[in-house]
């Protein structure tokens, strides 16, 4: 188990393992292995960045019950992403995970072709001057706000996208469409594809890849436009937006797979976060109510 951490981010990555009786006897790798670390984590730390009591070991030496390693990672540092003043709302942090709360209209990361300053200036920024690497675990569109988990390591990345792919991460959606969904709750279970080569726009086609929606109707507003729940059971591009636009009812707003509105984007919150800790596999849960359902619906 993992019994301390050099807190925050750093040039290196330090983490103390005590050794306990089940897993006497394993080599070093195996333990590592045990503990979650990639074989590409293992070789970065192989040389001289493993000891036990001052004393550095091989991968292939064994490890005993009661042993403590103190294993150190290089640290790293993010390229193209410049440090930038920007407001972050942080919702919480510890020394191996950051969830903040990214507005509408700012990208999670540099991309080609976009210059606006993104979650990750923000972020780099707040640790500045200390080395960053970006690791975002959930990432959401330019124009989507919401919860976005980061880790502070290598580690508690390659263990929080473990529970990525193990279905062991949850977000939950509200989302205003342009009218309520009919019926009012239920799951949209379609494939989705790329609309074609170099596209961005996706469509759902026979072809595609598998995407699941669940999703509910909270409320309606005088306009007509309905507040509606959203579950991903899949995590493919865009598919919110897709599957409401699907069964006929897209997001108000929408520019991609609406009626654009002048002045206006869509509305789509990433409200519900909860996932193992990378460390302690505490379940962790956070939530909030995003202004659009209050100023549209009351909520």
């Amino acid at each position: 188990m993992v019994s301390s951490k050099e807190k925050g981010v750093s040039a290196t990555e330090t983490l103390i393992f005590s050794v306990g009786a089940a897993k006497d006897g394993r080599s070093v790798k195996d333990f590592l292995s045990g503990e979650g670390f990639s074989s590409t984590l293992i070789r970065r730390v192989k040389v001289g960045g493993i000891e036990r009591n001052g004393v550095p070991l091989r991968t292939t030496d064994t490890v005993h019950t009661g042993d403590i390693l103190r294993v150190t990672l290089p640290g790293g540092q993010s390229e193209n992403i410049e440090p930038i003043a920007l407001p972050l709302a942080v919702v919480y942090e510890d020394e191996e995970i950051l969830v903040v709360k990214k507005p509408a209209a700012q990208p999670t990361h540099p991309s080609r072709g976009n210059h606006l300053p993104t979650l990750a200036n923000a972020v780099a920024a707040y640790f500045a001057p200390r080395p960053f690497v970006f690791r975002a675990i959930t990432r959401l569109d330019r124009d989507t706000e919401g919860l976005v988990l980061i880790a502070k390591d290598a580690l508690g990345a390659k263990r929080l996208s473990d529970s990525m792919a193990n279905g062991e991460i949850h977000k939950r959606y509200l989302a205003v469409t342009v009218r309520p969904p009919v019926p009012r709750e239920g799951e949209i279970d379609a494939p989705i594809a790329r609309e074609c080569e170099g596209a961005l726009r996706r469509v759902v086609r026979e072809d595609g890849k598998a995407a699941l929606t669940r999703y509910r109707t909270l409320a309606e507003n005088e306009e007509g436009h309905a507040l509606v729940s959203l579950t991903p059971v899949t995590g493919r591009t865009h598919q919110l937006r897709v599957h409401m636009a699907h069964i006929g009812t897209p997001l108000d707003a929408d520019f991609l797979y609406g009626t654009p509105r002048e002045g206006m984007h869509y509305r789509l919150a990433a409200v519900g976060l909860e996932f193992p800790h990378p460390r302690t596999g505490v379940n962790m849960s956070f939530s909030y109510l995003p202004a659009f359902a209050t100023e549209e619906f009351g909520k």
